[in-house]
């Protein structure tokens, strides 16, 4: 088809109301972007296929508007708070959320599945990032009869504005956990993961109890916007870094004017696998130099060994920059599976003996001066 408009000044209109049945929703409100019109969340996920956006209405957005601006995000209140909000909901007494959409967001050659869950909590569970809620799945907890199951928690994936940019959503990252029976190899539903296969079930529409928020270790130090922020996470333990990026680089914060590096080492099987790696991308495209971004994909790469390349090796390759830059006041987290620390522990503290350096003698001294966050499950 011919076009008669160059394409960089058009718009694009999409009508709202989507078949459901193939998970396709589209929900959007009228953003401010910096004096710019904008949709909140416009996704079309080359894996999943599918189309996400939050609130209703046609999206209008003029293509030459994308690069750098930043989303006006709302209530400006939640800046105000001094102290970080705390267990506001209970286990006893939990807050009982609505679900807004569930996502696949990894591809088909993905061992497992993983899911953006977007839940709106209308603004009555503000938390910060880094911080986390806890879900209490429905049903018996088949340990103590009569009672509900225990809280499981999840790192929220979204800034204190949620997807929507308005304040009353929150974002969580789940991956579908399955078992499969060492003898037969076929999966046991009986032993399939209770709270994240609800989750990653679950419907728009459909209820769930949050706990929360809970969690200080991994928040944002924002005291100087010139910091380095050092990322390390396997799987969906990025879901943590996915709000603070979103708060450095999309969102426009009027006191929060980030202006320092942060970089991101990702570790997954495959590309498949790969988590809000076209977000991330946008970014090192738009942020050259505040933002940095290595993968590591143990099933398609090798490390200088010849082994599979997991985040420690990729952790190795940029060793001493990394020392350098925590020499520097640099913060580091980690957040993922337990099994990734003895690995990345191992890595630092043979980097370090290379530099002629006690690993124990640093890490006391950062941990001292509150660079070294750990949120390991």
């Amino acid at each position: 088809m011919a076009l008669s408009t160059p394409l960089s000044q058009m718009s694009i209109a999409l009508p709202t109301g989507l078949d459901r049945s193939s998970r396709s929703m589209i929900k959007v409100q009228s953003i401010s972007f910096t004096d710019k019109s904008w949709s909140p969340l416009l996704r079309l996920d080359s894996k999943s296929r599918s189309l996400s956006v939050h609130k209703r209405s046609t999206i209008c957005m003029s293509l030459q508007q994308a690069s750098r601006s930043k989303v006006a995000v709302t209530p400006l209140e939640l800046e105000d708070p001094k102290e970080t909000p705390l267990n506001l909901y209970r286990p006893k007494e939990p807050y009982t959320a609505t679900i807004v959409s569930v996502e696949r967001i990894v591809g088909p050659q993905a061992p497992g599945e993983t899911c953006h869950i977007v839940i709106d909590h209308d603004g009555n569970v503000p938390y910060w990032e880094g911080q986390s809620y806890g879900v209490i799945p429905p049903g018996e907890n088949p340990k103590k009869p009569g009672a509900p199951h225990n809280v499981r928690l999840y790192s929220i994936a979204s800034t204190r504005y949620g997807d929507s940019f308005d304040g009353k959503t929150a974002s969580l990252c789940v991956r579908r956990a399955i078992y499969y029976d060492p003898e037969t190899g076929k999966e046991d539903p009986s032993k399939a993961g209770v709270c994240s296969n609800f989750l990653c079930n679950a419907k728009p529409g459909d209820k769930v109890k949050i706990t929360g928020p809970s969690g200080k270790v991994m928040l944002l130090p924002e005291d100087d916007p010139k910091a380095t922020h050092i990322m390390i996470a396997t799987g969906t333990g990025v879901a943590p870094y996915r709000g603070y990026l979103r708060r450095m680089f999309m969102e426009n914060v009027p006191n929060f004017k980030f202006d320092g590096l942060a970089w991101l080492f990702l570790g997954v099987a495959n590309s498949d696998s790969l988590l809000y790696d076209e977000e991330f991308a946008g970014y090192l495209k738009d942020y050259p130099e505040n933002f940095k971004y290595d993968k590591a994909l143990s099933r398609e790469e090798k490390n200088k060994k010849g082994g599979k390349m997991y985040v420690q090796d990729k952790i190795e390759e940029y060793s001493d920059e990394i020392f350098k830059l925590l020499d520097n006041g640099a913060h580091i987290y980690f957040c993922g599976l337990k099994g990734m620390m003895p690995g990345i522990q191992d890595t630092l503290k043979r980097v370090a003996e290379e530099r002629g350096e006690s690993w124990e003698q640093k890490l006391t001294q950062l941990r001292k001066n509150k660079q070294w966050h750990v949120e390991v499950y």
